[in-house]
C-alpha cells in the first residue's frame, strides 16, 4: 500500500529554519497534487501549503506565505517543505498528502493518503 513518510521535524528557536521531507513508497500511484499541512496542539488540523505534481501551481497559507517553501523532486517522489523564520505559532505535528485525481483546489480538496506525522517545535 501507497507509504508517505515525514522527516525532517525537529526543536528549533524562533527565527530558525527546518526542511520537512516526505517520501513516498509502496505501490507506484498516480497524483495530481501533494500538501502539508499541521496540526498545532489542541487545534484542528490546517492547511499549510500545496503542489501540483506535474503541472506548476502552488498555494500557501497566509500565515506561512513569504515564510514557507514548497517543493517536489519528481524523480524521487519526495515533497519538501522549507520553513524560514519559525515562529511559536509554527509549533505542530505537520503532515504530508497527497491526492490522486485532478483537483484545482489544492487547499480545500480532500486528500487519499496521508503521512503519520513528524513534530515541529518553535521555542522562544
Amino acid at each position: 500500500q501507497v507509504q508517505l513518510v515525514e522527516s525532517g521535524g525537529g526543536l528549533v528557536q524562533v527565527g530558525g529554519s527546518l526542511r520537512l521531507s516526505c517520501a513516498s513508497s509502496g505501490p507506484t500511484f498516480s497524483r495530481d497534487a501533494m500538501g502539508w499541512f499541521r496540526r498545532p496542539p489542541g487545534k484542528e488540523r490546517e492547511f499549510v501549503a500545496a503542489i501540483k505534481w506535474r503541472v506548476y501551481g502552488t498555494v500557501y497559507a497566509e500565515s506561512v506565505n513569504g515564510r514557507f517553501t514548497i517543493s517536489r523532486d519528481n524523480a524521487k517522489n519526495t515533497l519538501y517543505l522549507q520553513m524560514n523564520s519559525l515562529k511559536p505559532e509554527d509549533t505542530a505535528v505537520y503532515y504530508c498528502a497527497a491526492r490522486s485525481t485532478y483537483t484545482r483546489n489544492l487547499r480545500y480538496a480532500e486528500y487519499d493518503y496521508w503521512g503519520q506525522g513528524t513534530q515541529v517545535t518553535v521555542s522562544s
